[in-house]
Formats: structure tokens, C-alpha cells, sequence
């Protein structure tokens, strides 16, 4: 029963947060999430998982073919590419009505969508993409900073984005702006095809074996009869940017045995796919099931 005290013990701190009055929403939630990925929170990281709340100064890093949907509260999505280093900064007092702050891009790419219902909202927002600011008004743009510099295309909208001093004014769709490391900016026309390479890059499709907050499909990385096990079983598939929990249950004969699992995934194929996913991460052989 030594388990299972500490895990009564977090869920009754659950109990009491869920019961207490929200004076102020998220700033932005996790709304699915290919793992590996992490949240940097006061010198915790922690795996990144469907329904988590973030907060103002969070970093979200995803790993090698990785991804992960973000929804501000106001009603944007973002979404981060693999190997993406993302920061949050809000000093909204009311996110869910007027978002201000700012969403720097620090590696990897991104996409940021303007609610289409939403499109009004006040929003005093700046998206930094490695070294350029983009100020935006209702707007669905893509971007991406690494090495050889970086690159935001506007889809939709208009935005005006700002690189060593100088300011560059964008508003016709399916352009983008190409400032390589060393190089002035300029501003190409957007064709379909690199659109189409672009965007998968940040896309989340039916297969790629994401979790989110309603599946009913779960991994099971193994159980364990003892505590000791349970818990380093699951501290390895945590440190390799999967979210599990620990689920204990009586066995027959008297006693517990502690399952280490992952949920969230909305069938039986995307439980396959994360499953490859942890396998290929930590040697593991996971087990599929409902």
C-alpha cells in the first residue's frame, strides 16, 4: 500500500484544485500530442500530454518526428513541428477574451490559426521566429527558424514582420518571407507544392499516433508487483517524452499489481503507432488494448 498512499495523497491535491473557483483560465492547453515531447516549468520537465494546462513562461520541446497542437484560450491554435523549442508569455488577465503577449519560436516550425469564429477578438500578440517579430491581425502564417535562418509564410491575412531594425509589410496570401543567416530578407511567392511540404511538417494527420484528451485507447508499457518496479518503469517512459501513469489494481489472491500506461488515442491503429513510437524509444514491447 506504500504506492498507493502518495497516489491518494495527489489525487485528494487534485480534488481540492478541481473544487476550488477558477479566477483566471489557462493561458493555453495541450490539445494533442505526438509523442516524445516535454513541458519546462520551473526547472521540472515533465511529458507533455492531451489536456494539460499551460502557463505564462512554460517551454514545450518536441522531439525527433514529434508534434503537438496548442489552443490558446482565445481561441488560436498553434502547432509545433518535431525538434521544436517553443515559449509562452502571457500577461492576460482574461486569456479567453483578449490574448497579449508573445509566442517566440526559439527552434523548429510552427503554425499559428486565427479562430475563424474568432477572428475579432482583440489580440495584442508578437510571434518571434528566431531572429524576425511578426505583428499580426487575424491571420493563419507558418514559420520556422534553424540554422540556415529563418522563414514565415502568410496563408491568410496580413502580418508586418520586423529583422534588424527593418520592417516589412505582408499581406498577400500564400507569400513568404525567406531570411537566410548572414543574407537580406526578401519576400517569394508561396507555390502549392512547397505549401504542401511546409505544412507537413507541423501537421498532425489520421495515422501519425497522437494522443488527445477523449481516446479511449491506451499503451501498456508493463505492470509490475512491486512499487519499486512499477515506478522505474515509469520513470523511463516519462523521461523519453511519454506521458504514463500508474494504474494499480487488486489482483486475485490479495495484493496489487501496478500497470505503467499511456491513453488518449481514439483507435486501436493510433495505439499501434504510439507503441512503435515508445518501442523504438526505450526498447520496451508495449501492449495495445481498451
Amino acid at each position: 500500500m506504500g504506492l498507493l498512499k502518495p497516489l491518494f495523497a495527489v489525487l485528494g491535491s487534485i480534488a481540492l484544485v478541481l473544487s476550488t473557483p477558477a479566477f483566471a483560465a489557462a493561458a493555453a492547453t495541450v490539445e494533442a500530442v505526438q509523442s516524445p515531447a516535454w513541458r519546462d516549468r520551473g526547472g521540472v520537465t515533465v511529458p507533455l500530454a492531451a489536456g494539460m494546462e499551460l502557463k505564462s513562461g512554460d517551454v514545450l520541446r518536441t522531439g525527433p518526428g514529434a508534434r503537438a497542437y496548442l489552443m490558446l484560450a482565445e481561441g488560436s491554435r498553434v502547432k509545433l513541428g518535431e525538434s521544436a523549442r517553443f515559449s509562452l508569455h502571457s500577461r492576460s488577465l482574461q486569456p479567453e477574451k483578449v490574448f497579449r503577449g508573445a509566442l517566440d519560436i526559439l527552434a523548429g516550425a510552427f503554425r499559428f490559426t486565427t479562430g475563424k469564429l474568432k477572428k475579432t477578438l482583440p489580440r495584442e500578440v508578437a510571434i518571434r521566429v528566431g531572429t524576425a517579430t511578426i505583428g499580426i491581425r487575424g491571420t493563419d502564417l507558418w514559420g520556422k527558424t534553424d540554422r540556415d535562418g529563418d522563414l514565415v509564410a502568410l496563408i491568410e491575412g496580413r502580418i508586418e514582420i520586423t529583422r534588424a531594425g527593418q520592417a516589412t509589410e505582408m499581406g498577400q496570401p500564400m507569400t513568404f518571407y525567406d531570411a537566410p543567416i548572414g543574407k537580406a530578407a526578401e519576400v517569394k511567392v508561396l507555390d502549392a507544392e512547397t505549401f504542401v511540404k511546409l505544412t507537413r511538417q507541423t501537421e498532425i494527420l489520421p495515422g501519425d499516433g497522437a494522443s488527445r484528451a477523449k481516446g479511449k485507447w491506451r499503451v501498456s508499457a508493463g505492470s509490475a508487483a512491486s512499487e519499486e518496479a512499477a515506478l522505474e518503469l515509469y520513470d523511463q517512459v516519462r523521461e523519453a517524452g511519454f506521458a504514463a501513469r500508474i494504474r494499480p489494481s487488486e489482483v486475485e489472491g490479495g495484493g496489487l499489481r501496478y500497470e505503467v500506461r499511456l491513453g488518449g488515442f481514439v483507435s486501436a491503429a493510433e495505439a499501434e503507432v504510439a507503441a512503435a513510437r515508445l518501442q523504438a524509444a526505450t526498447g520496451i514491447k508495449p501492449v495495445v488494448g481498451r
